[in-house]
């Protein structure tokens, strides 16, 4: 009897023993549960954490830009800014398929490397071709760069809604490659430049080495709130009537100082999906001011008719509607008597 007495107790004690030791292993978990917790929670807090991190946005929706910071360059093979630093380097934003504007680019205003005295050089931007034929577009692009290396190309859809994307793509590629480069210009490829005004203007004693911006800036832009336009964007997004001062982003000139510092501010300023506006953003939040030029011709932004052999003597940059008017232009600007 009194070992049957005996057994519930030993039952007992043992179930009372396992409950304590089960109670012991939640709280073990649970307090490391609450340890790795705080300890992510302070990471996400940690400058040096988002120094090398992504701004954890919410979901961009329909007007802000998913601009995750992992991109990775997949075509980078140029010499320029690796072995050679240029004064002005010309960063040209084209699609994949724009195989023509390059060409003729290479053929005209860009075929010049010393300007002046100072050593000028372009390369081109893109993203990946998407579409049917997207493979054997990749390969026409990797050959033609074999023979060019002028080309670099970043591991993002390449599309109109992606633009915020490629120019942020670009400051990345400036700030880790070209520290020694004194200015940089945004150009799309239907624009006729004339690098040689733009170098003078460059040396001119006055224009600024540091914190400069200048194109064709566009001032007091007001917030479309109609829902029903392109280009509409609500108060939530922005809460401001007018939009901070912008150049236009067909083309502008930056010290390089500037695109390393966008870079570096774009952590603060969410992407929205109008890239000249963002880019607007970001430099009213460092506080810089992009500038006019004084010169009435000196970026042209629509042309009914082609300019005038004085009217494009006086231009850095204009607009085209095709490599014939490019190819012109670049004509023109060479002969001795286009001036006024």
């Amino acid at each position: 009897m009194r070992q049957m007495r005996e057994k519930p107790r030993k039952a007992t004690v043992l179930m009372a023993i396992r409950r304590r030791i089960h109670k012991k292993h939640i709280c073990v978990v649970f307090l490391g549960m609450t340890t790795f917790l705080i300890y992510l929670i302070s990471e996400s807090r940690n400058p040096e954490t988002l120094e090398l991190g992504q701004p954890q946005w919410d979901d961009p929706g329909p007007y802000h830009v998913a601009y995750p910071r992992n991109y990775k360059f997949i075509m980078d093979d140029t010499p320029v800014c690796k072995s050679r630093d240029p004064f002005l380097l010309l960063m040209v934003v084209v699609a994949p398929a724009d195989v023509a504007a390059r060409d003729v680019i290479r053929k005209t205003w860009a075929k010049e490397k010393v300007v002046l005295g100072q050593m000028v050089d372009i390369l081109f931007l893109m993203g990946l071709p998407t579409g049917a034929h997207a493979e054997q577009q990749q390969q026409k692009l990797q050959a033609e760069n074999q023979q060019n290396h002028d080309m670099i190309q970043s591991n993002f859809e390449d599309s109109t809604y992606n633009l915020t994307i490629k120019t942020m793509v670009m400051m990345e590629w400036l700030a880790a490659n070209c520290q020694k480069t004194t200015f940089v210009m945004k150009v799309d490829c239907d624009i006729f430049l004339n690098v040689q005004n733009l170098v003078k203007h460059l040396l001119d004693p006055s224009t600024a080495k540091q914190n400069y911006v200048t194109g064709l800036v566009i001032e007091n832009r007001p917030v479309l709130r109609n829902p029903y336009i392109r280009f509409y964007m609500p108060r939530e997004i922005v809460a401001e009537p007018v939009y901070p001062p912008y150049p236009l982003g067909t083309a502008y000139v930056m010290s390089l100082d500037v695109a390393v510092n966008i870079l570096t501010v774009s952590r603060e300023v969410k992407p929205i999906n109008i890239v000249d506006v963002y880019l607007g953003m970001c430099l009213k939040h460092l506080n810089v001011s992009p500038i006019n030029s004084p010169e009435a011709y000196t970026f042209v932004k629509d042309t009914i008719h082609p300019l005038s052999n004085c009217s494009l003597s006086k231009t850095v940059a204009v607009a085209t509607v095709d490599t014939t008017m490019m190819m012109n232009y670049w004509k023109k600007s060479k002969d001795p008597e286009t001036k006024c």
